[in-house]
């Protein structure tokens, strides 16, 4: 191949028409069914696209594959889309059949994420560029997470889907296709995979955004191509970096490497919003935390600041919903902040009174008749004047997450304070899973999902009571009939301003009876090298999105 002599030969021509990107680990498959892993959706990312893409500062949807927006008839319960004039890598018009054969292939092979299109009766294409969806009844998430589905290039997958209808298992059949040369959609193609070194890219010739404006920005892509190169170790990739060896780190940094790479002036550090959370869930099926009052007293004890300042060394925010504040549209900016600002002293009285006013009382109370705070309060006794059992904080291993099983640690601590018997027990990641969400066997545990949906209906996944079930998304066992009752409005409601307001609803429901008490939302540390390209478009999630690939350019006296 062109890359492996060039690069081979050390030819600064053409390597220096490429970005190189480095990655923590080697993508496990191009097969978009298979690919769960971070490396292999980046690459795929670049390859495979969808109907419509968020706009990097409001987050709206803006036309991508599509023409323009859906058009809705509520009478008929449709979506009419018309698409762009679009060709694929090999040259063959992108059409609506490409469109009805990636849907029809999700819901006869139930392939992951299925469940989404459960509300659409079918797909029709009444002509190359129309397609029309036709629901079985109204749902609000069609457009926001329905609708966010690689579309498959029909002539390369019907020959795969029809060898897997044959097998014994087709969805499994399906997934092993290994897929090692897709026909692209987006503005690069896979060139050459050898394994264990670098994913090769080269430019689309036949990319439909070339040149085009689009919700502002004149899309490119302006570089010739991308080196994905695997790197075992951080040390080793963050050294790369230094020396010059790669353009991008698309990884999240420990805050660790800062001050080393602050120091190379050609080195930019990308700080962007996650849409993630990391919290405390409780068990709000069995004692002590069925109890609304002591899981509000657990919340005014822990120090959140504490945990952003020396556990994420500050390169974070304290969190205080379940949506995280980087999601503009969804995130509800009047809910109370229990504890914020509060000294441990404070935080100690604050917890005493809501416990006390719940019926909690102490052989030893933590103040004293002058409301001084006693040195080593007593067991905690509950309502009914027992002695609290001990519970357990179940959290990841300290190699897996340092922040979460520290935290853990920390929590503990503060839960003495006041008399609750709490210990911080760390966890193989696989096993506490299987505990928490399959046997359900737990008093509390430290989690997080690093990467949610834009759409807030994954509430309703979480705290839904009919999601209460073995491996089902409500973990902590939550049941509460006016939030299932908005939850269920919140999935209908196709006005946009009324379903907003029924998610606030949601978030102050949650806030109020915390299930999961939100702790912390560390920051996405990324960087780059600013001598050879620029451009990079800093979005929810970091910089490694399909915008910044598209207008990258080379740097003004770069190599």
């Amino acid at each position: 191949m062109l890359i492996t002599a060039a690069l081979a030969a050390g030819c600064r021509k053409v390597e220096g028409r490429l970005l190189r990107v480095g990655l923590a680990s080697e993508p496990k498959t191009l097969n978009v069914w298979l690919a769960s892993d971070a490396s292999s959706r980046a690459v795929l990312r670049l390859v495979y696209h969808c109907l419509y893409e968020r706009d990097p500062e409001t987050l709206a949807f803006v036309p991508w594959l599509a023409e323009s927006l859906p058009v809705y008839d509520p009478a008929g319960k449709t979506y009419t889309i018309r698409l762009r004039q679009a060709r694929w890598s090999d040259g063959r018009p992108l059409t609506s059949a490409d469109v009805a054969f990636t849907v029809r292939l999700i819901k006869e092979f139930k392939t992951p994420g299925c469940s989404r299109w459960k509300y659409v009766l079918r797909v029709e294409t009444p002509d190359p560029h129309t397609v029309v969806f036709r629901l079985k009844k109204n749902f609000a998430t069609f457009l926001s997470r329905t609708l966010q589905i690689s579309i498959l290039p029909a002539h390369k997958w019907k020959s795969v889907a029809n060898a897997a209808r044959h097998a014994q298992k087709p969805l499994a059949a399906l997934m092993r296709f290994k897929n090692e040369a897709p026909v692209s959609s987006g503005p690069f193609v896979v060139r050459q995979w050898r394994k264990g070194a670098y994913v090769y890219l080269t430019r689309n010739p036949y990319f439909f955004g070339k040149d085009k404006t689009i919700a502002g920005r004149r899309l490119g892509p302006s570089i010739d191509g991308v080196l994905f190169k695997f790197y075992g170790t951080t040390d080793v990739a963050m050294l790369a970096l230094r020396k010059g060896e790669m353009d991008m780190y698309w990884h999240h940094i420990q805050p660790g490497y800062m001050s080393v790479l602050q120091k190379n002036p050609h080195i930019r550090i990308v700080n962007s919003p996650k849409s993630a959370i990391y919290f405390m869930g409780f068990n709000t099926r069995r004692p002590p935390f069925d109890d609304v009052a002591l899981r509000k007293a657990v919340e005014v004890l822990v120090d959140k600041q504490f945990i952003v300042k020396r556990l994420l060394q500050g390169r974070g925010s304290e969190m205080w919903s379940v949506i995280p504040e980087g999601n503009k549209r969804w995130y509800n900016p009047g809910l109370p902040r229990p504890g914020q600002g509060l000294n441990r002293k404070q935080r100690i009285k604050l917890a005493f009174r809501i416990l006390s006013s719940a019926g909690y009382s102490w052989k030893k109370p933590p103040l004293d008749a002058t409301g001084r705070i006693t040195s080593r309060p007593g067991e905690l006794l509950t309502p009914d004047a027992k002695p609290m059992a001990p519970f357990t904080i179940l959290t990841p291993p300290a190699d897996y997450d340092p922040a979460r099983a520290i935290s853990g640690t920390m929590i503990q601590e503060w839960l003495r304070e006041i008399g609750m018997p709490a210990m911080a027990r760390p966890m193989e990641f696989g096993a506490l899973i299987q505990q928490v969400k399959v046997r359900r066997n737990f008093d509390a545990f430290i989690l997080g999902y690093g990467r949610l949906p834009l759409d807030p209906d994954y509430l309703r996944s979480f705290f839904h009571s009919r999601n209460d079930r073995p491996r089902g998304w409500n973990i902590s066992g939550y049941h509460n009939p006016e939030f299932d009752r908005l939850a269920t409005a919140a999935q209908r409601e196709m006005d946009p301003e009324k379903r907003r307001r029924l998610v606030f609803a949601m978030q102050a429901i949650i806030a109020a009876d915390v299930p999961y008490l939100p702790l912390y939302l560390p920051t996405l540390n990324e960087a780059v090298r600013t001598d050879r390209f620029t451009g990079w478009v800093p979005m929810l999630d970091g910089i490694g999105n399909r915008w910044s690939f598209c207008l990258l350019k080379a740097a003004k006296g770069g190599k």
